[in-house]
């Protein structure tokens, strides 16, 4: 499985950027895809995870100015920020959990720089 991360940037607060992460090769058998995001200094952290079933889950920070969604037919999960903040500033990656002959394998893309500054 590849990941293939974009939409990053500079946008000034309270402004919005959509992420995507495309998924390409042998992508059968994927439970979860989600974002996760690492700033300067820190831990990489959840920021949201959508199922295959299309249950989401999202950190407490995120909630209500942040939404993920798949499209199936091309394999790609979106993060919709709105109302983006200073902390928001991070780089942002994608994560994917195949479950593929009894085990759980974890993929992840390059990143993408988001950068929430006036």
């Amino acid at each position: 499985v590849q990941l293939q991360a974009s939409g990053g940037g500079l946008v000034q607060p309270r402004g919005s950027l959509r992420l995507s992460c495309a998924a390409s090769g042998s992508i059968t058998s994927i439970n979860y895809m989600g974002w996760y995001r690492q700033a300067p200094g820190k831990q990489r952290d959840l920021v949201a995870v959508i199922t295959s079933g299309g249950a989401t889950n999202y950190a407490d920070s995120v909630k209500g100015r942040f939404t993920i969604s798949r499209d199936n037919a091309k394999n790609t999960v979106y993060l919709q920020m709105n109302s983006l903040k200073p902390e928001d500033t991070a780089v942002y990656y994608c994560k994917a959990e195949q479950y593929n002959s009894g085990s759980y394998y974890y993929y992840w893309g390059q990143g993408t720089q988001v950068t929430v500054s006036s």
